[in-house]
């Protein structure tokens, strides 16, 4: 197999970056018709039908969906790094997702089964892609602009967000009556279409630089290879290691806080379909500001001080949620929340990008996706496991647990300049 590098590497275009961003404005229709509002509710009133177990099997598909996820990603970004072609996989994984997120209108009553099936295929497909997705970041943008750039794709797709909950509204409205069920399913193919047709331009417009004649049919052994010669010298990126050890804490917090948002609202505060269907709207558009704002801040004050200020957001939202009792003061803890996960999920990726050595960066995004899935594998198990056998309300402590434990691991975090593997560590 032969790697055919561009000659003169150029920066990318100011088309190119905004290619990059849409497909952060198209996945983010799975993100929240699938994820966070029309499935999750579909799955445990109709699917489940309002079994006590709805909210353990829901957290239990989606683990099981991180762990295999988990489990994959660090040889996917070896894989890329040695030549495979980020692109190329990204298709493949987007590709899985648009299928299976459309497969899910044939889901209907009582097919527990299917339906947790379909969600651990399209999650998974949706985040394997994230591995290649997010290792474009060093590519299409300098150092300098990484806070920028990153907070830039997480505002498209929260702007995302907004259009894809206008366009499924309607099919919303009338709530989980029976008449209204196919509608309810009408809006996973629509989330499908939306990720498909929005997704398209990075595929169009944005050059893949690490190109190769073919796919070799050992790249598992190459990317395990791979995996094993950078853990043999993982002593050298100690400094990568206590932040991917910070976030596997923390990010296990706030993906437990997305799955269970609109079931928490639902069944704790007696919100109905269309309330939510705003509040969400409300959230994403607060986060829309947030990663933008806090992109710019990042590149001013330090990636690692913005995530500080973030994090200590997200223990506050947490507190809040725990005592709140009535919708008003939930939609003003949402706002904040949106605030949080916009500069949260933008300002880390920023800082991974800023620490890790050029050469790795492909596979080291790997083990960053690795890290945020295997801890996912953990909050949702634990929050729909004390959810099912006491109440919402008590297992939302558990999040603080992760979020705060995340924060002080944080601190031991150096932001220094990238090292080579020839360049050891002093941290």
């Amino acid at each position: 197999m032969s790697i055919l590098p561009e000659t003169t590497p150029r920066p990318a275009t100011r088309g190119q970056i905004i290619s990059w961003t849409f497909f952060d404005f198209a996945n983010t229709a799975f993100y929240v018709l699938i994820l966070t509002v029309g499935y999750p509710l579909y799955f445990k009133e109709i699917v489940a039908q309002h079994s006590q177990q709805g909210d353990f099997l829901w957290g239990l598909s989606f683990s099981i969906s991180m762990l295999l996820v988990a489990a994959i990603s660090p040889i996917l970004g070896a894989v890329a790094d040695y030549g495979a072609g980020k692109k190329l996989f990204l298709g493949i994984f987007t590709g899985l997702c648009i299928l299976a997120t459309a497969s899910m209108f044939f889901v209907q009553h009582s097919m527990v089964f299917a339906g947790m099936i379909l969600l651990i295929l399209a999650n998974i497909g949706f985040e394997a892609g994230l591995v290649f997705y997010d290792a474009f970041l060093p590519e299409i943008t300098t150092e300098r602009s990484y806070g920028r750039v990153s907070g830039y794709g997480f505002a498209m797709g929260y702007a995302g967000s907004l259009v894809s909950l206008a366009v499924a509204y309607p099919l919303y409205a009338n709530g989980f009556v029976e008449g209204n069920l196919v509608h309810i399913r009408a809006s996973f193919v629509v989330a499908a279409l939306f990720f498909l047709v929005f997704a398209t331009p990075i595929f169009l417009f944005l050059p893949d630089r690490q190109r190769t004649t073919g796919l070799r049919r050992d790249f598992i052994a190459i990317g395990l290879k791979r995996i094993s010669g950078t853990l043999a010298q993982f002593s050298r990126y100690r400094n990568v290691g206590k932040f991917l050890l910070a976030y596997f804490v923390y990010i296990d917090g706030i993906n437990t806080i997305i799955i269970f948002s609109s079931i928490f609202a639902r069944q704790s505060l007696n919100f109905s379909i269309s309330e939510i269907v705003f509040f969400f709207a409300m959230v994403q558009t607060s986060a829309l500001i947030g990663s933008a704002f806090f992109g710019i801040l990042s590149d001013h004050f330090g990636h690692k001080q913005t995530l500080n200020v973030s994090l200590i957001l997200w223990i506050v939202v947490v507190v809040c949620s725990y005592f709140v009792q009535d919708k008003a003061a939930f939609y003003v803890v949402g706002a904040f929340a949106g605030i949080s996960l916009g500069s949260s999920q933008s300002t880390s990726r920023s800082l991974m990008t800023m620490i890790t050595p050029a050469e790795k960066k492909t596979e080291f995004f790997g083990f960053y996706s690795f890290f945020g899935k295997a801890s996912a594998i953990v909050g949702p198990f634990v929050f729909g496991l004390i959810s099912s056998y006491s109440n919402q309300r008590t297992a939302i402590l558990s999040v603080g647990f992760f979020l705060v434990t995340g924060l002080l691991l944080l601190q031991r975090v150096k932001v220094e300049p990238t090292l080579s593997p020839q360049q050891p560590s002093s941290t």
